[in-house]
């Protein structure tokens, strides 16, 4: 069942909403906006409702927050003070929906299923078996679905590498669908929001006494997913001590919980996703090689949105029509001005970011399809060269001559990358000299 938190100071509002959605969810409600984020620190949730106004917490500072600490966790905010102004920025800062009081709960029901709904599709809309997906054009998304067809049936281990955004939690949950565990639990650990006190505790569990405020038993990570998957969301974030465990289980097939002096026996797979150079962290001794050896079993490779350029009129179209549906509005598609300026833009954020900018300018357009100027400006001032993936113009999407400053160091790093911190290829792919490349490095401090 999915779990949904509620926070609002009102404590008969707060009542009324969790018995009503109690009937098709589990519901837990919270006072404040402390309160809430205590209680997303305790366990997984699918969605959450939050008032604007709260006693500790202005609403856009919390979504804020939590967009920060728990990356992908869909957002409804309810308000009194219903504004376009406020809205509008909700939606910019990656609020799913925004719903104004008295709220219909019967409304707020149906947004709250197009949402659930709409992420699931957003997970199928890179699934290689999705016709969809199969109708990109890039290469790439040819390569992510040999790969994992490739790997699920086994019981390999996988490292996902890609930057955040692109859709790496999707990739590992399609390997779990196509497995043979795919009937067991799939369990996500953002390793990156566990605090270095309680990480033990998350992925292995405790018993009652085991510290201060174990007041009972509590299961892990590992055990949630025994017979399934575990997913660790960026592992480099794993504290080291957290890494001689994590090691110890995976060899041992066994875990202890803290306190405890018994191990308990576990079958499970793991797929784990970086957006980190792993490699660079051994060298700098912050991540176990044994361990890294260990996840790396199999390695996927998410490239960029940038680099997969014609795969991006796909992706807005499908942003698109679930925007349409959320928002209950009937956009037909985008100008061709529009459209150009989402293919010649560099999206740092990626599928994250994409689906957020179109389902902002759904929500802005007063057009029948959405124009220029309903796209924010830094999509309509940062233009980046296209990257088609014609075999003929390979290196276009990192000519340095055509991108903005900022960007330099980013697509330097992208380059090392993708020809393996070759430095020849890698000046040839930027456009740029072997001797420039060298100051560059030096310039930005990067580490090659």
């Amino acid at each position: 069942m999915k779990k949904l938190l509620v926070i609002d100071d009102d404590a008969s509002f707060n009542l009324m909403l969790k018995t009503f959605l109690s009937r098709f969810y589990h519901v837990d409600a919270a006072m404040n906006g402390n309160e809430g984020i205590t209680q997303l620190k305790k366990q997984h949730y699918d969605m959450l409702i939050t008032d604007l106004r709260l006693p500790d917490h202005y609403g856009l500072e919390l979504l804020k927050e939590v967009q920060r600490t728990y990356q992908g966790l869909p957002v409804i905010l309810m308000t009194g003070y219903a504004d376009i102004k406020s809205a509008v920025e909700a939606m910019k800062l990656g609020a799913i929906d925004y719903i104004s009081k008295p709220i219909d709960p019967e409304e707020l029901l149906a947004i709250i299923k197009n949402a659930l709904s709409a992420d699931q599709e957003v997970a199928r809309s890179v699934d290689p078996n999705n016709d969809h997906f199969l109708k990109t054009k890039s290469a790439a998304s040819l390569k992510i679905q040999e790969h994992t067809d490739l790997v699920a049936p086994t019981e390999m281990s996988v490292i996902i590498t890609g930057e955040s955004g692109t859709g790496k939690e999707y990739v590992s949950r399609l390997i779990h669908d196509k497995s043979l565990r795919k009937d067991k639990p799939f369990v996500a650990v953002d390793c990156g929001a566990l605090p270095k006190d309680i990480a033990g505790s998350e992925l292995f569990g405790h018993v009652k006494g085991a510290f201060t405020g174990a007041h009972s038993d509590k299961i892990g990570c590992f055990e949630q997913a025994d017979g399934g998957t575990l997913f660790l969301d960026e592992v480099g974030n794993l504290p080291y001590e957290i890494q001689v465990q994590l090691l110890r289980a995976l060899q041992d097939r066994s875990i202890r919980k803290l306190g405890s002096n018994q191990t308990i026996t576990v079958n499970v797979r793991i797929i784990a996703a970086t957006n980190e150079n792993l490699k660079m962290s051994m060298k700098e001794g912050e991540f176990r090689e044994d361990l890294y050896h260990r996840l790396n079993e199999f390695s996927i490779e998410i490239p960029p949105l940038r680099l997969r350029g014609t795969d991006i009129p796909i992706f807005a179209d499908y942003f698109l029509r679930m925007a349409n549906q959320s928002l209950n509005k009937q956009v037909m598609g985008f100008s061709k001005a529009a459209l150009n300026h989402l293919c010649q833009y560099a999206w740092p954020g990626n599928l994250r970011e994409l689906k957020n900018v179109v389902k902002r300018a759904v929500l802005l357009t007063v057009s029948e399809v959405i124009q220029e100027n309903d796209l924010p400006s830094e999509v309509i001032e940062n233009t980046f060269i296209p990257s088609p993936d014609h075999e003929d113009e390979p290196y276009k999407a990192y000519d340095l001559k055509n991108i903005t400053a900022h960007k330099e160091k980013e697509l330097i790093e992208s380059a090392l990358i993708e020809s393996r911190y070759n430095k020849s290829k890698a000046a040839k792919m930027l456009n740029i000299d072997r001797k420039t490349l060298y100051k560059k490095l030096k310039l930005f401090n990067i580490d090659s």
